[in-house]
């Protein structure tokens, strides 16, 4: 009497089938980084040849002072994409400045110009944050199991995030969009990272004012 080998089960089946979750991650995550990186390398070559990118700005920033209220919550959205894809952001800044201003008046034009600022540059900063985190972390986490110095220099950004990352804030020679990829890579909380957000005021502020 033979006997026939059991059939696999539906789930053993099915797991077979699908692949697997860490590769299709990582798939994503080669595709997304592929992605933000060949934006930025299009970006730093336009700006250094045809300048496509600074004529954009300047036609956005004319469009911002003939329509000042509608002017606001777009200038949020394009500093959003700029911070994310290293679109250098004193070109907006400076120029926030000068459209609110002239549109406005000296002193609401530059209140909400400083507002404008803020909100775009926090908004972006944080989803710049997030990628990095999302993207580089793993690799990051693998690299300080494997030197002293790294673990050490994770770990106290993990106790002293906040009062660091407004530190670095106020600093004016610390590469802005730079910073914050760098920052989704460590261990500093999403919270302490989002709280230090309030160290680029002055300096937006005083950006501002020279627009």
């Amino acid at each position: 009497m033979s006997t026939s080998a059991p059939a696999p089960s539906e789930a053993a089946t099915a797991t077979q089938q699908a692949p697997p979750k860490s590769k299709r991650s990582l798939l994503i995550k080669i595709f997304v980084g592929l992605l933000l990186v060949g934006f930025v390398i299009y970006v730093i070559v336009d700006l250094a040849t045809t300048n496509n990118t600074r004529r954009i700005i300047t036609d956005f920033l004319d469009w911002v002072e003939d329509n000042p209220a509608a002017g606001v919550f777009a200038f949020i959205g394009v500093y959003f994409i700029a911070t994310i894809f290293f679109i250098p952001g004193l070109i907006l800044t400076l120029g926030a400045g000068f459209v609110f201003a002239n549109a406005l008046g000296l002193g609401v034009g530059i209140l909400l110009a400083t507002v404008s600022v803020f909100f775009g540059a926090s908004f972006g900063s944080c989803a710049a944050f997030l990628i990095g985190r999302y993207l580089l972390r793993d690799c990051v986490s693998n690299l300080t199991k494997k030197y002293v110095i790294f673990e050490a220099i994770d770990a106290a950004l993990k106790d002293k995030g906040l009062r660091i990352i407004i530190l670095l804030r106020l600093s004016p020679l610390v590469p802005y969009n730079v910073f914050n990829y760098v920052c989704g890579v460590t261990s500093v909380s999403f919270r302490d990272y989002v709280i230090g957000m309030f160290g680029i005021l002055p300096g937006t502020f005083l950006y501002v004012l020279l627009g």
